[in-house]
């Protein structure tokens, strides 16, 4: 478990079977009303220890199908912390796991964490803004991922483009100071401000030129460790 800021800890690390070169992570929020499970990983099991000194998990989400696996159910039954999933995925997270609840659209699952639907990568994506006091953090699976530290979409052949392009539009207007992706090749986060010079060049690179959305190539489903877990879940 990596401890990034005060409340927000990378958990799970694993290199990913399909992008051999990027790491995904799941990240615990840590909250006053109930620590929540931000994405999935493989290798979770393996930081059990870790997880419990920090408390009980309340909820753990998902913003989109490709991230459902068999961890999930393993966070529901060792915390009893049910999985929330996009409402327009969740018959296909639940050939995968149990799902425990739903969310749509955009609206504030507590006072303190807001759900932005942010369609194009897949029809269910979704984006998390967490106010924890003194960061606002976003969580952007990898509708908006970092590649050599620059933001990158992804873009599938089942994507929807033209809803991709808006959302991201949408995205460049919300207020947060910490983009945090489900996978990167370097460092997990990045830090950012509204009105920052490299926040502005990297909207204009990601955002202004249809040319900087990368087409990434991959068969389906977000899962499955390149390197080998101690725990197998």
């Amino acid at each position: 478990m990596e401890r990034l800021f005060d409340k927000l800890h990378a958990v799970g690390s694993e290199r990913l079977s399909f992008a051999p070169a990027f790491t995904g992570r799941a990240f615990l929020l840590r909250r006053r009303d109930g620590n929540i499970l931000m994405y999935s990983s493989g290798c979770i099991a393996d930081e059990a220890v870790a997880l419990l000194t920090h408390g009980e998990i309340t909820r753990q989400y998902i913003n989109h199908h490709h991230q459902a696996m068999p961890s999930c159910d393993w966070i529901s039954e060792r915390f009893g912390a049910p999985l929330f999933v996009p409402e327009s995925e969740a018959r296909t997270v639940a050939e995968q796991c149990r799902v425990g609840g739903t969310f749509s659209g955009r609206g504030f699952q507590f006072p303190d964490f807001e759900m932005i639907s942010i369609r194009g990568h897949s029809v269910g994506s979704t984006c998390f803004l967490w106010d924890d006091g003194t960061h606002r953090y976003l969580f952007t699976e990898d509708s908006v991922y970092l590649k050599d530290d620059a933001w990158t979409a992804a873009v599938l052949k089942s994507s929807d483009r033209q809803a991709y392009v808006q959302s991201l539009g949408l995205i460049r207007e919300l207020d947060f100071d910490v983009l945090v992706p489900s996978m990167s090749n370097g460092s997990p986060i990045q830090r950012t401000e509204p009105n920052h010079t490299k926040r502005s060049r990297e909207w204009a690179k990601l955002g202004g030129r249809r040319a900087r959305v990368r087409l990434l190539e991959r068969g389906g489903a977000y899962h499955g460790c390149a390197h080998c877990c101690r725990s197998n879940i």
